[in-house]
């Protein structure tokens, strides 16, 4: 058993991380978002404990309840660049989780590979991570590019593995919500997740993949 009280998964060869909640440090921007969205739709604030318990997608329904009511088209779009906007002025005050970038260092040293894969856009997504001096730590990089009924990350992490050309049983899905764990599993991946981000500890648990608290404490999971 690994000191965070799971066993330690073994044949692990490739790491895909994922980027908001996990590597990146912004649960300030998306709640400040998420209020100007609240505000500008006449519903009173949230905070980041009670996000935890309700935030997951698909985003429209968990959106639609947050709120009350049935979201025409224009409002859902218009909800979307309200939050979008909003987030992206506070993007230059959100740092990196703790650890990062030494653990990707780590992993590195330990003879793995590592990608991205993030359900954010794919150029701006490629932007931060270039801004951030990440790039050279991953073989790709993918954000979103394309649209999916249920918006799970499944499809996205079937082809960004299929481009990597990488066997799913050996890869690690590191992520911070229950959809991240549904996705690795759906393709044939391990996951484990991140108790940092948008949900608690009690739903990602639930999920029966290993939790730990930072990205440091995965890898160290991986590499014993």
């Amino acid at each position: 058993m690994a000191e965070n009280g799971f066993a330690r998964l073994t044949g692990v060869k490739h790491i895909v991380w994922d980027w908001n909640g996990t590597l990146l440090d912004d649960n300030h921007a998306n709640m400040a978002a998420l209020n100007r969205v609240c505000a500008e739709f006449g519903r009173e604030p949230v905070e980041l404990d009670f996000w935890r318990t309700f935030f997951r997608r698909p985003l429209l329904g968990c959106y639609e309840e947050l709120l009350g009511r049935t979201l025409a088209d224009d409002e859902w779009t218009r909800l979307n660049r309200l939050y979008d906007d909003h987030y992206r002025r506070l993007l230059p005050s959100c740092g990196l989780a703790e650890g990062v970038p030494d653990v990707l260092l780590d992993w590195h040293a330990y003879g793995g590979s590592q990608s991205l894969l993030s359900m954010a856009s794919h150029d701006s997504l490629v932007g931060l991570v270039a801004e951030r001096a990440l790039a050279d730590h991953f073989a790709r990089v993918d954000g979103r590019r394309f649209d999916t009924p249920d918006g799970s990350k499944s499809h996205h992490l079937a082809a960004h593995l299929a481009e990597l050309d990488v066997d799913p049983a050996t890869v690690v899905l590191i992520g911070d919500i229950d959809d991240d764990g549904r996705a690795a599993t759906e393709v044939g991946a391990h996951a484990i997740l991140v108790a940092a981000g948008m949900m608690s500890r009690e739903r990602l648990e639930a999920t029966g993949h290993p939790v730990v608290d930072t990205p440091r404490e995965a890898v160290a999971a991986l590499c014993g």
